[in-house]
């Protein structure tokens, strides 16, 4: 007769299953939601967003130990994981075995995806015997454990913080005055308010620095909210405060050269002070590149500022742009980079360069306003640097065509309409100027 009852193994995987699926970590969280790829999401954590200073080391080893796995790098997950354990060990003594909880239930997940099934139940049982003391099998409630997993979110990407400001929200229902718990909901609260700008971070974030009073980034938060409600005095002064506290903190250096974005002297200055502690960070190198890029388009359009420079100084600024910008070129995550580098080498004379730039850019996966926008810039090089009128316009028809309103499609109409004018009054029977007098006529008509 057959023997149809399951294995001692097969049961004993099964309970594992289920005792895994009740842990709280970031298996258990699904942070990837919303993200388009793997590559996108570890640049976001690992490079654009905040927490990157040493109070956060074990939630950024956790958030690379999750990553690396998701790689199939078990081995480095595992590295990372002992690298959280450690760090909570240094920060936490008194509250490790709970900020213990997260890591653990990470290291099980991970043992139990490299089929080592004993392993992950000794870190299951090590979760069960804490949750135990608080009469809970597999999750406590306590501020602690959710303030991990809303910096786990917030570390996270933008899809992440409503869900954060719940976790940080659940904590202050246990501890309505703990100084991390307002921290947090503060920040969740300021990025969730950041468009349009409103008054309802302001209350949160103000009763965040009065509980985190050594903490100078949530002042400069402060700062920024107060920039946009159009008090910029009372902001820099905190700004001012922050940086005397800090000067070498780098969430409070990015957070600060966003404040002072509109001197783009003092702006680089802030950014090449956090470079030196994250030099190899893309976002840096990227956000300063830009602020040269702002520099150079500034002196080009003749436009007078004192934090600018003058005409003798381009030479210098293109090279610091180029050389900050090439360092990401190959980033997939970053806007534009490609483009700017090629408008920068057309500013420079370079238009061999600038040409291969473009076409860099056209390789890459761009959005349809992205696209448009990259004919228009194409289209423009072409038509007034290498005077290539017939290819130019090929390029301004091609981002027409892409069918998407926005500002860039209407200037290429504009471009398209004075081509036009310009051909017909040379010669009336234009045939390719007729037909694109047509085709922008009947895109005229399709809108009404």
């Amino acid at each position: 007769m057959e023997n149809c009852s399951e294995t001692v193994s097969e049961i004993t995987k099964k309970s594992l299953e289920k005792s895994l699926q009740q842990l709280k970590c970031h298996f258990t969280w699904n942070l990837m939601e919303g993200e388009k790829s793997l590559d996108e999401f570890e640049y976001k954590v690992l490079n654009k967003y905040e927490f990157q200073n040493d109070e956060f080391k074990a939630t950024t080893y956790n958030l690379s130990a999750y990553i690396k796995h998701h790689r199939g790098q078990y081995e480095a997950a595992l590295a990372f994981l002992l690298k959280a354990e450690e760090s909570i060990q240094e920060k936490y003594q008194d509250q490790a075995e709970i900020r213990s909880l997260v890591t653990w239930g990470n290291y099980a997940w991970v043992y139990y995806y490299m089929d080592q099934p004993k392993i992950a139940q000794s870190y299951v049982n090590k979760v069960k015997e804490v949750c135990a003391k608080f009469s809970s099998p597999y999750r406590i409630e306590s501020p602690e454990f959710e303030c991990e997993e809303g910096w786990a979110r917030l570390k996270c990407t933008k899809n992440q913080n409503e869900r954060a400001k719940m976790c940080f929200e659940k904590a202050l229902e246990k501890n309505p005055k703990n100084p991390e718990s307002t921290f947090g909901w503060a920040i969740a609260n300021y990025r969730l308010d950041d468009r349009p700008p409103s008054q309802n971070s302001m209350e949160p974030l103000k009763k965040a620095t009065e509980l985190n009073s050594h903490n100078q980034y949530v002042k400069v938060l402060l700062a920024l909210k107060l920039q946009k409600m159009n008090e910029e005095d009372k902001g820099e002064s905190l700004v001012k405060e922050a940086l005397k506290e800090a000067p070498d903190a780098t969430d409070v250096l990015r957070a600060a050269a966003k404040f002072y974005q509109k001197n783009p002297d003092l702006s680089i200055k802030l950014l090449k002070r956090a470079l030196k502690h994250m030099p190899d960070n893309a976002y840096l190198h990227y956000s300063i590149g830009c602020c040269y890029r702002s520099k150079i388009l500034e002196i080009k359009n003749g436009r007078e500022n004192k934090n600018v420079g003058g005409v003798e100084d381009l030479p210098e600024l293109i090279g610091q742009a180029v050389d900050h910008l090439k360092k990401v070129e190959n980033n997939g995550n970053l806007l534009h980079v490609c483009s700017y580098l090629a408008a920068i080498y057309v500013i420079a004379g370079k238009y061999k360069e600038a040409d291969h730039y473009f076409q860099k850019e056209f390789s890459k996966n761009l959005t349809p306003v992205g696209k448009q926008l990259l004919h228009l810039r194409y289209g423009n090089f072409l038509w007034n640097e290498m005077k290539c009128k017939e290819k130019a316009t090929h390029h301004y028809v091609e981002g027409l065509k892409i069918n998407q309103d926005s500002k860039e499609r209407e200037k290429i109409k504009t471009k398209l309409q004075k081509i036009v004018q310009w051909r017909l009054s040379k010669n009336e029977a234009d045939s390719e100027a007729l037909q694109l007098s047509a085709l922008l006529h009947g895109l005229n008509e399709d809108r009404q």
